[in-house]
Order: structure tokens, then C-alpha cells, then sequence
């Protein structure tokens, strides 16, 4: 129904069947600051995803009806209150009572109603295009002026490409490196063998953990350390429990001794 009375939420919540809590194992609680920082993670997987989105045949059918905010309707504000507040705690905002957020939200429908719904429809075709892997010239950007009003639309330009060998590399190419115990020593031996380059520096974070032009004993030091170990002990980098890929940047020469402008590299390290 387009309106909800509290009545009928509560009848719908006590048909949940809530399972008895189970604490998992081995999970940490971070107690200061430099705990949660160390429980942070980086990068993810966002592969698996789609795998958990519905069928379209478990959807057919559903028919979805707009209901118009109403400041002034006491569940209306319920959960506008609870939706601002779970998003203002995760940024460490100032949570808001329902009375100051009835205030604000009276203020700012104008702007939900023209601009932010105006952006969010084109972020959405734009997003639409990008799962049916469209070609780059059906993608476009979009220049809006409401109080002209302008609407203006161009095509996109492709990142500029550079091709070594067989391969070729834009702005967002990476080389994706399995290193879960992967020594310094091997990780040059992989671009080598695999990439025909010629490791000449490598950083991670602001901090180079290895350059060609270093003092023999320290990269004889460094040679059999992993790149994790690198990273953590030489970088300063803090590797999480959870984390799974660290990031480098390298300096390459290709085989004729040239400079090659080389993508950053993702190193999986669990």
C-alpha cells in the first residue's frame, strides 16, 4: 500500500523469525583507536556481488508504487530520522533528533525534488549502460544548469592507451600479482619472465622498498623478504587481519633499456 500504519509494520515484524544470536569465532574487538585502524581493509572483491541479486524471473511481476514524502506523517519522519542517522554515524556526524530533522528535511525538499533526483536518474542510466558493457560512445556526460535552464550532453573520451608487446595499458589497467609468499627476488623474476621488463624501483605507500641503484648490501638484505614483509616493515604499511591486496608502483625498462610507463601492480597477499 502506498501508506503503512504502525499497526501494520508491527504485524509484519512479529512474523520474522529472528535466529538466536551465536557469536562467531575468532573475531577481534577493537578497543583503541590503533585497533580499529588496524582492522580497517583495503580494496575488496566486488565480483561475487551479482551472483547475490535476484533472478529476473523472482522479480517478474513486482510493481513498485511512489509514495510522496510527507514531512508533516509521524512514519514518514520514523524513518527518515533512522536513515540520516545510520548514515551521519558511519561519518561521524552529529546524529539529529526527529524534531530537528523534520526542520531540515522541510527545508531541503525543493532540492530532493529537482537537482538530487535529476542526478541520481542520469548516474543510474550511465550505471545501466556499464552492466550491459556498452561501447564508450553510448556513455555520456552531462552538463545541467536549472536555473537557465541548460541541459547539455557529450561523449566521453577513452583514456589514452599505450601498447608494450602483446599488451595494451590505459590509465586504468593493473598488473594483478599473486604474491601470498612472494620474495622481493621472485617478484622481479615475474616481471621479467612474464612481462619481459626489467624492475628498476618499486614503492609502496610514499616509501621505495627497492631501487636498482640502492647500496648492494641492503638489496641483498631485501632479496629474500616477502613483499609483504616489505611492505609492513620497510613501508610502514599496516596490513590488516582482513586485507586482502596490497599496492605497488614500479619503474620498468623494457628490454632494449628503455623507460616503459608501467600500470600500478595489485598484490594479492591472502
Amino acid at each position: 500500500p502506498q501508506t503503512l500504519k504502525e499497526s501494520d509494520i508491527i504485524k509484519e515484524i512479529a512474523k520474522i523469525n529472528v535466529p538466536e544470536f551465536e557469536p562467531k569465532q575468532g573475531v577481534k574487538i577493537a578497543v583503541t583507536d590503533e585497533d580499529a585502524n588496524q582492522g580497517e581493509t583495503s580494496g575488496g572483491d566486488t565480483s561475487g556481488l551479482s551472483k547475490n541479486l535476484p533472478k529476473p524471473e523472482a522479480v517478474k511481476g513486482v510493481k513498485l508504487e511512489a509514495v510522496e514524502f510527507e514531512k508533516d506523517d509521524d512514519l514518514h519522519m520514523d524513518y527518515v530520522t533512522a536513515c540520516s542517522n545510520l548514515r551521519a554515524s558511519n561519518y561521524n556526524i552529529p546524529l539529529a533528533d526527529k524534531h530537528k530533522t523534520k526542520l531540515i528535511a522541510g527545508k531541503i525538499i525543493p532540492a530532493i525534488a529537482t537537482t538530487t533526483s535529476m542526478v541520481t536518474g542520469f548516474i543510474c542510466l550511465e550505471l545501466l549502460k556499464l552492466v550491459q558493457r556498452k561501447p564508450v560512445d553510448r556513455f555520456k556526460n552531462g552538463f545541467v544548469n536549472l536555473a537557465l535552464p541548460f541541459f547539455g550532453f557529450s561523449e566521453p573520451i577513452a583514456p589514452p592507451s599505450r601498447e608494450y608487446l602483446d599488451s595494451e595499458w590505459n590509465l586504468w589497467s593493473r598488473f594483478e600479482v599473486d604474491g601470498k609468499s612472494m620474495t622481493l627476488e621472485q617478484f622481479l623474476e615475474h616481471f621479467q619472465e612474464k612481462h619481459k621488463l626489467e624492475v628498476t624501483m618499486i614503492s609502496c605507500g610514499v616509501a621505495i622498498v627497492y631501487s636498482l641503484f640502492s647500496p648492494k648490501n641492503k638489496i641483498a638484505e631485501r632479496m629474500p623478504m616477502t613483499m609483504a614483509e616489505l611492505a609492513t616493515n620497510v613501508a610502514n604499511v599496516q596490513l590488516s587481519e582482513n586485507q586482502r591486496y596490497l599496492w605497488f608502483e614500479i619503474c620498468a625498462n623494457d628490454e632494449d633499456g628503455e623507460e616503459v610507463d608501467a600500470p600500478s601492480v595489485r598484490l594479492a597477499v591472502r
